[in-house]
């Protein structure tokens, strides 16, 4: 005759035993959040509703877009690195916050190189330097020889102290050893304003905010801030072509995780994402916003925002400006 507790003692090591044998769930098995630093509208909060509705059909998980601004991108960057790193929280991240802001505060509570898991890069767009019509500057070389024959006399515009608005325009003034008076707004909106009302001859913008203005005549574009010319503007030339060597700037937005996600879940994110960067109406979509889709392995993202860090750190210290 069986003892009851000897029953119950071998049912219970059985059912253990058949646990630790069970594979575990695969991933995903509930929505995934995806945090956007910035407020709805912008390239970053593009880039992870584009990626995201398509991350979802793949993953056959809702993928929540979260924005939550502040701070020049610090507050939701701060949020997602104190998120579990368990592949349920991620961030859209971009040039603004995970290269340029290091070097702008100083008493960021996290490490952007050491605190992130790099998965893709998704997309990149360059600035698109405009100035008003009533500007004799044609061109880039135009707008240098101008701007010496007036040093100190020419307005440019920016997004904000800090903002890859003034940035790129402190990078410029610095390479082509010129003079301009930077003229800081609150935001995009009210920069493209001031340039076209001729408060500010020149901007420096990123494309979905000044492109449209262009088209219009409202704007003259000069040139655009890539290494090559890009296919929504193929007429518009690129500042290298214009006599600066070696001058590139390019908004960018990429995938990361909290440091310690597992790398299995890190390998699966960046095979998806990938596969979604290729498909046609992906690229269309980030086209029209004159932006081009990249994609890459987790090192390649880490290389590049090690090169970018080092780049903006230069620039930054170059122009003195800070945001503590």
């Amino acid at each position: 005759m069986n003892h009851p507790r000897a029953c119950c003692i071998l049912i219970a090591l059985t059912t253990a035993e058949a646990y630790a044998q069970a594979p575990a769930q695969p991933y995903p098995t509930r929505p995934i959040r995806m945090m956007v630093p910035f407020s709805p509208g912008g390239a970053s909060d593009l880039a992870a509703r584009v990626v995201g509705q398509k991350l979802s059909e793949r993953l056959g998980q809702q993928v929540v877009v979260d924005n939550r601004p502040g701070a020049g991108g610090a507050l939701g960057t701060e949020l997602a690195v104190k998120a579990p790193a368990d592949g349920y929280n991620l961030l859209m991240g971009s040039s603004t916050e995970i290269t340029i802001n290091p070097h702008l505060y100083k008493k960021l509570t996290y490490d952007t190189q050491r605190d992130f898991a790099p998965v893709t890069h998704v997309a990149s767009t360059p600035l698109l330097i405009v100035v008003h019509p009533s500007l004799p500057a044609k061109n880039v070389k135009e707008l240098i020889t101008l701007a010496k024959a007036r040093p100190g006399q020419l307005f440019a515009a920016s997004s904000g102290n800090g903002s890859s608005t003034h940035l790129g325009m402190e990078m410029f003034k610095s390479a082509a050893k010129i003079d301009m008076v930077h003229v800081p707004h609150n935001g995009s909106a009210p920069a493209v304003v001031s340039t076209m009302t001729g408060e500010a001859q020149i901007y420096f913008g990123a494309m979905p905010a000044v492109l449209q203005q262009a088209n219009a005549g409202r704007l003259r574009a000069l040139a655009i801030t890539s290494a090559k010319r890009r296919a929504a503007v193929p007429e518009i030339p690129t500042v290298i072509e214009g006599g600066l060597p070696g001058y590139e700037i390019l908004i960018w937005n990429a995938l990361f995780a909290p440091r310690a996600t597992p790398p299995a879940i890190i390998a699966r994110l960046n095979g998806e994402v990938n596969k979604i960067l290729e498909l046609p109406d992906i690229r269309e979509a980030f086209n029209k916003q004159g932006a081009e889709v990249s994609g890459s392995t987790p090192e390649q993202l880490a290389a590049y925002v090690a090169s970018e860090y080092a780049k903006w750190a230069k620039v930054v210290a170059a122009s003195g400006a800070k945001l503590d």
